[in-house]
C-alpha cells in the first residue's frame, strides 16, 4: 500500500508553531527485573482521546518459565489492547479465548460489564531467553458500551493497513487515520498508530481528530525547535497541524487520540467507569468470588488461581 502524497504536506516545524499542550514524562515501576512506564493517566492529562491507561513495558529478557505471570483479574468499562514489539504472551479470558499475542498483531478486548483475563509467557517449548517489548494501553468506552457484552477481536499484523513513504512506516492499529481504517471495530472514533522513522525523516500527526498525542518509543524527534526522546509523551493542541522530524538515530513512536468522552472517568484497581457505583458494584462482585453464577467468571483452563481484589 503506498502513502498518498496528500496526507505528507508541508507542516509547519521549527518556530512557526508551539503546538504542544503537555508533555508527560512516565513514571517507571519495577516488577522484579521487568521494568514498566506508565504515561497514563498522568496528573496534567487523565485521558488523550479515549486512551486512558499506557504503559511501556520493558525492554526485557525473559529466561523460560520466568517470564509474565499475570493471573486471571477482571475489568469493566474498558478496551485493551497489548501490542508487542518482541515476544509473544499468552491471552486467555472468561468469552473462552486462548490467544497468543504477536508482534504487530492486534488482540482488542472490550470489557464492558465485565470480563476476566490473564496474560503469561508460558510456552513449554522456550528453551532460550525470550526478548520481550510492548505496550499495554486502555481505551474507556463511552457511556453508551459500558453495560454492553464482553467482547474479543484479533487482527494479525499482515490485516492491518501499512502505509510507507520514504524514510517511513506507519501500521495503523486502531480506528482511521491517513485516510485508512484498521479492520477492528471500536466503540468511539480513535486512532492508534505504530511508526517508524529513519534519520531526518518527518510525519504530519493527523488532524482529523480532536484529541491527539505521540508516545516516543525510541530514538527522538523534533518539534518546534525542542527535542523529545525516548519515554516522553506530548499532547497536541487540537486542531493545530504538527509535524514531527526524527532525530539522528530515526525514531519509532506510538500515535494515539480521538474523540474526547463525554466526561472523566473513575478508575480503580483494573475497573473503569462513569460514576463510583460502578466500581463499588464491581468491586463487590468480584469480592463474592461466585465464578459460577456472579457477573464474573474465570478463563476456561486458568481456573486455579486470581487475583483477589485489593483491600484499598
Amino acid at each position: 500500500m503506498s502513502w498518498n502524497p496528500a496526507l505528507d504536506p508541508h507542516c509547519p516545524t521549527g518556530d512557526e508553531v508551539d503546538a504542544i499542550e503537555t508533555v508527560i514524562v512516565p513514571r517507571a515501576r519495577d516488577l522484579g527485573g521487568f521494568e514498566v512506564r506508565r504515561a497514563l493517566p498522568a496528573p496534567k492529562r487523565q485521558m488523550v482521546g479515549p486512551f486512558i491507561f499506557f504503559d511501556q513495558m520493558g525492554p526485557a529478557e525473559f529466561l523460560p518459565t520466568r517470564g509474565l505471570d499475570v493471573r486471571p483479574h477482571p475489568h469493566i468499562g474498558l478496551a485493551t489492547i497489548s501490542y508487542l514489539y518482541r515476544g509473544r504472551m499468552h491471552h486467555r479470558d472468561s468469552l473462552g479465548t486462548d490467544q497468543w499475542i504477536e508482534p504487530g498483531a492486534v488482540n482488542w478486548m472490550i470489557a464492558g460489564q465485565g470480563i476476566t483475563h490473564s496474560e503469561r509467557t508460558d510456552d513449554a517449548t522456550q528453551v532460550d531467553p525470550m526478548p520481550f517489548f510492548g505496550i499495554q494501553t486502555w481505551v474507556a468506552l463511552p457511556k453508551d458500551h459500558e453495560d454492553r457484552a464482553a467482547d474479543f477481536q484479533h487482527a494479525a499484523a499482515d490485516t492491518l493497513p501499512l502505509l510507507r513513504a520514504e524514510g517511513k512506516d506507519v501500521r495503523l492499529i486502531l480506528g482511521e487515520a491517513y485516510g485508512e481504517r484498521a479492520p477492528v471495530e471500536t466503540p468511539s472514533e480513535m486512532f492508534y498508530a505504530d511508526a517508524v522513522l529513519e534519520a531526518g525523516a518527518q510525519l504530519p500527526m493527523p488532524d482529523n481528530h480532536e484529541d491527539r498525542g505521540v508516545y516516543v518509543v525510541q530514538g527522538s524527534v523534533s518539534l518546534a525547535g525542542e527535542d523529545y526522546d525516548a519515554g516522553q509523551m506530548m499532547v497536541f493542541r487540537p486542531g493545530d497541524k504538527v509535524s514531527l522530524k526524527a532525530g539522528p538515530l530515526g525514531a519509532r513512536l506510538m500515535l494515539l487520540g480521538g474523540a474526547t468522552l463525554e466526561g472523566p472517568r473513575y478508575i480503580w484497581w483494573n475497573f473503569v467507569a462513569s460514576s463510583r457505583e460502578r466500581i463499588e458494584e464491581a468491586k463487590e462482585a468480584w469480592r463474592k468470588e461466585d465464578w459460577a453464577g456472579g457477573r464474573f467468571q474465570l478463563p476456561p483452563g486458568d481456573l486455579d488461581e486470581f487475583i483477589p481484589l485489593p483491600e484499598s
